[in-house]
């Protein structure tokens, strides 16, 4: 009985926030009793019919040609297996185009952008994009923060939730879909709760199956771009360590300046090394050999070259306190449950003092931790085995697309596909055209559009240079080591 009433409670907050033309639920917190109405919105009108569901708000309704664009707020459960023990806000955005079209389901695994974007397959399917801000991102994080509830469970259900809200107004075939980590995320709901989706299309995901097992990332960088490249990058990098009591003097007065501090990494040193072998990695993330060129010669390049080199591959702002603060949910999820990545850079042989730090390194020591080395591993067995109506595509000059997920025997209608040439920001319209022809005829077979389109195996909807700019809520931010 006990049980019986905290659910009710629970139930009378969740549904706490209705629009004007709905109605809600109420349930008195002493006795248990409720006065139940109808809750569906006799209105037409889209946001309307939104904030009629039970535990939506709005923030705000922002204006873009041929589309409405609203910024929302749900209560969801802080523990999905306990939805009686509170509740938090999270935000997401909608992208209005029709309930007779089909949805897409965006996260970037990290925060919301709420400016007007579209996705690669909204595009291709010329459709409604719904997109999430991921649980513990700020403002999406609940007060107070128990990080025990945070892995990718409980954040699929986060999805599983919004999407059974919406899919009674937005009927038709959804997608889901996100990049880098919210490529990942993509693939972890399919996994929880393959029965919502009707295809995923995740971009460049990483899929760190053995955390300690890292020497695909170490062949990556032997082999990437050409040989000249590899060692002019090598030789900054190497500088900028032989150089480092002349270039930390740079750093720290940098620091005073900018207030930075380094309280969770433990010094201005290690903050300092972190960012120079971030160096080469980040370069073929964001940038690629086609640049490779710009950067100097190091035997001859001025102390100042060298450290606004770093700078601006890099970012020296990355792994102060004020560069992670944001970054703390990515750091305790992959410090225990994504992992992440380590390589060797014999280059650096004698000159690094710490390798690659580990990610529980950049979470305050206050958030307790402990890696769960099967998580990932249940996810590749699950992939392999089951995968169906899902496409994961890669960039062949990528770093994060080393250790990528791969298919098995039991896989149906799915693919995984390299981008030649293609940095993190890997799309369909990247791959060589046979698979790119595939790649689009899947999507928008995938999302139930008629057969004529699907043959023609092209995007419904025209490119917009504002709408379809690449928004990445975290490459928005400094550089670091981050999916």
């Amino acid at each position: 009985m006990r049980k019986s009433l905290r659910w009710a409670l629970s139930l009378s907050v969740l549904i706490g926030t209705v629009g004007s033309t709905g109605t809600a639920t109420a349930v008195d917190a002493e006795t248990g009793s409720a006065t139940v109405v109808d809750s569906q919105s006799t209105s037409t009108d889209i946001k309307d019919r939104i904030l009629a569901i039970p535990g939506m708000s709005l923030i705000e309704e922002k204006p873009y040609a041929g589309y409405r664009y609203f910024v929302l707020e749900y209560v969801q459960p802080i523990d999905h297996h306990r939805p009686w023990a509170g509740t938090f806000k999270q935000r997401l955005s909608l992208l209005h185009k029709d309930t007779s079209r089909p949805t897409v389901f965006r996260t970037s695994g990290y925060g919301l952008s709420t400016t007007p974007s579209r996705t690669e397959p909204t595009r291709i399917i010329d459709g409604n994009q719904v997109s999430m801000e991921y649980r513990f991102f700020t403002p999406s994080r609940p007060q107070p923060a128990d990080w025990s509830k945070l892995d990718i469970w409980q954040a699929a259900s986060d999805q599983h939730r919004i999407y059974t809200a919406l899919k009674k107004i937005y009927g038709k075939n959804w997608l889901s879909t996100g990049g880098s980590k919210g490529g990942m995320t993509a693939t972890y709901y399919e996994r929880f709760f393959p029965r919502d989706m009707d295809g995923v299309v995740a971009y460049v995901a990483p899929n760190d199956v053995v955390e300690k097992e890292d020497s695909a990332y170490d062949r990556f960088f032997e082999t990437v771009g050409t040989k000249d490249c590899r060692d002019r990058l090598n030789n900054m990098q190497r500088e900028a360590l032989v150089r480092r009591e002349p270039l930390e003097k740079k750093f720290q007065a940098w620091a005073e300046s900018e207030g930075a501090t380094f309280n969770t990494l433990g010094s201005l040193d290690k903050a300092y090394e972190a960012v120079v072998l971030d160096f080469v990695w980040g370069f073929w993330q964001y940038y690629g050999q086609d640049v490779c060129d710009q950067i100097p010669d190091a035997a001859t390049a001025s102390d100042d070259t060298v450290y606004e080199t770093i700078d601006a591959y890099s970012g020296w702002s990355a792994y102060t306190d004020q560069g992670l603060e944001y970054y703390t949910p990515y750091y305790y999820q992959a410090a225990t449950e994504l992992g992440s990545p380590s390589i060797k850079q014999p280059h650096l042989a004698g000159l690094s003092r710490y390798g690659y730090q580990p990610a529980g390194s950049f979470v305050p020591r206050e958030i307790p931790m402990k890696f769960k080395p099967q998580v990932m591993r249940d996810v590749d067995d699950w992939v392999r085995k089951n995968a169906n109506h899902m496409l994961f595509v890669y960039g062949g000059n990528d770093p994060w697309g080393s250790e990528k997920f791969r298919l098995g025997k039991g896989a149906r209608d799915s693919f995984v596909y390299t981008a030649p040439g293609a940095n993190h920001g890997a799309n369909v319209a990247g791959l060589v055209d046979a698979e790119r022809e595939n790649a689009t005829a899947r999507i928008l077979a995938w999302a139930g559009v008629p057969a004529p389109a699907v043959q023609a195996a092209q995007p419904l909807a025209r490119f917009d240079s504002r709408l379809d700019a690449v928004v990445d809520e975290d490459t928005t931010r400094e550089h670091g080591l981050r999916p």
